[in-house]
């Protein structure tokens, strides 16, 4: 089974890069997964569903402790052909 997960982390700063965003960067380079898109708004991933799943308790754990109050988070079922 594959995975995309989307997240968001707040709160948010215009001028630069909040802790908890630093991490959560960290967190998804050091994971095995597919493909990656870090964006100011907003993020997503995918991978197999082991991957995704330990990627997603490592990033909850990670960017609440670098100082995040609210995350945002859907994880999608895809298609094995990525659509």
């Amino acid at each position: 089974m594959r995975l995309r997960v989307e997240f968001t982390t707040e709160p948010f700063d215009l001028d630069e890069a909040p802790a908890h965003a630093r991490a959560a960067r960290e967190v998804l380079g050091a994971a095995e997964l597919d493909a990656v898109d870090v964006g100011p708004f907003g993020n997503t991933a995918e991978g197999g569903a082991d991957a995704v799943l330990a990627t997603v308790d490592a990033l909850l754990r990670t960017v609440l402790q670098a100082g995040a109050t609210r995350i945002s988070l859907q994880v999608n079922v895809i298609a094995e052909d990525g659509g």
